[in-house]
């Protein structure tokens, strides 16, 4: 019989939902459901008798991850061990026997590192969210660690696994022409930021969210960044108590000429209609293209509700016959594709070559981190210009040399000497 373990870093909105309802369904009814989704079901039949177990749960709190099993438990009938503290992922791996296949990694955005690190030393594959990491010398760290252990890091790039993605990069693209800018936007909910998140103070909307949008451009069209600019507004939140950023503006030239603004915030008030507002454009010299969340169609309204629209594309239940909900969507697809990967090299001993393109993988993460800490740099330094009634001059620049942000008020400073 083979099995597949499986561990759980972290059970809030992301791990608490997405992650639990997959390994969930993963557990009753493996992986070959799941595999025409991402255009893989020729493993259907080879990987239909793999099992799947959720070992354990571990979070910051007991009551977190009592209220995460407790939930596993109602969905599958079996209860995953419970892990707390503030390194829990420790416990949870030793507690194993190191008989863990995957870690999968929710933490907040700040606390990836710790146990992906300690996951790959002790030769276990890592599945984790967006962004990777913070820092370039941090994901270097990743990649080479996870190359010399043969183990597979995965990322939760769900995205490019969109079906409207899908239709606009594998129909569309090739017939707008060169391309000549893009803009991506992504609104989340003040909810998000001064409530569900206890750890805003540590990030922003455009290092939480963005790296969605950078991994479609960067993996469908293959480009690289060359340049960047980067502001960001504070206000709001602050006047709450929360000392972070409202909006965060990030534009980057990439290595094809093509110029891509990324908008984010996470104040839109709960009055908005949708859960989040997605909208993404892309201009050629021969066309373009517009995708918008509002638009799929899905729009309604009562008494008391106000109008509401719903993206069920992302996620969605789909009712069994014996009551229980499968759940499907693009929102799961990403996890389905890296363990797909990873069973693949375990089963399989696939090359590296083998899964090219299948899975979204550390080295593609690796180019989010690049931006995402560029921009925070470039985004301070402007924001501290701003106030002082010297504008906004500091840019970034990308290329063989590693990472310069240019700042003709102060000084230019390489905060990474190698490659891009």
């Amino acid at each position: 019989m083979r099995t597949i373990n499986i561990g759980l870093v972290g059970a809030g909105m992301f791990g608490g939902d997405v992650h639990l309802r997959t390994y969930a369904d993963l557990e009753r009814s493996g992986i070959a459901p799941w595999l025409g989704r991402i255009g893989m079901d020729d493993f259907a039949s080879e990987f239909a008798d793999v099992e799947f177990n959720l070992v354990g749960i571990a979070t910051r709190t007991k009551e977190s991850a009592e209220r995460a099993t407790s939930e596993f438990s109602k969905l599958t009938g079996n209860l995953p061990l419970s892990y707390w503290g503030d390194t829990p992922w420790i416990d949870l791996l030793e507690d194993s026997g190191n008989n863990i296949d995957i870690l999968a990694v929710a933490t907040p955005d700040n606390l990836h590192l710790p146990p992906i690190m300690e996951a790959l030393e002790r030769d276990v594959h890592v599945i984790t969210e967006k962004p990777m990491v913070l820092h370039t010398r941090e994901a270097d760290s990743i990649i080479q660690l996870a190359k010399s252990k043969r183990r597979l890091a995965g990322l939760d790039m769900h995205k490019r696994y969109d079906p409207d993605h899908l239709k606009i990069f594998y129909e569309i693209i090739e017939k707008l022409g060169k391309m000549l800018y893009g803009q991506a936007v992504l609104e989340e909910p003040l909810e998000v930021s001064s409530k569900t998140f206890k750890w805003a103070r540590e990030s922003d909307p455009f290092t939480y969210v963005a790296p969605h949008w950078l991994d479609l451009f960067i993996y469908y069209l293959g480009i690289k960044p060359v340049s960047l600019f980067a502001v960001g507004q504070k206000g709001k939140l602050v006047s709450m108590g929360i000392d972070t950023w409202d909006a965060v503006q990030v534009s980057v030239i990439f290595d094809n000429g093509m110029h891509i603004h990324f908008v984010n915030n996470w104040i839109t008030p709960p009055d908005f209609e949708g859960p989040v507002l997605q909208r993404s454009e892309i201009l050629g010299t021969e066309g373009k293209v517009v995708s918008h969340t509002q638009d799929r169609g899905l729009r309604y309204w009562y008494t008391g509700g106000g109008t509401r629209t719903s993206n069920t594309h992302f996620t969605r239940d789909v009712p069994r016959p014996d009551g229980s909900k499968a759940y499907v969507g693009y929102g799961k697809d990403s996890l389905i594709a890296c363990i797909l990967a990873i069973m693949r090299r375990e089963f399989h001993n696939a090359s590296d070559e083998d899964l090219e393109g299948t899975y979204p993988t550390a080295e593609e993460g690796r180019l989010h981190v690049v931006i995402v800490e560029a921009a925070a740099i470039v985004r301070d330094l402007n924001y501290a210009y701003l106030t002082t009634g010297q504008g906004t001059p500091v840019t970034a620049r990308f290329n063989e040399t590693g990472i310069t942000i240019l700042d003709p008020i102060g000084k230019n400073q390489v905060i990474y000497d190698q490659p891009i």
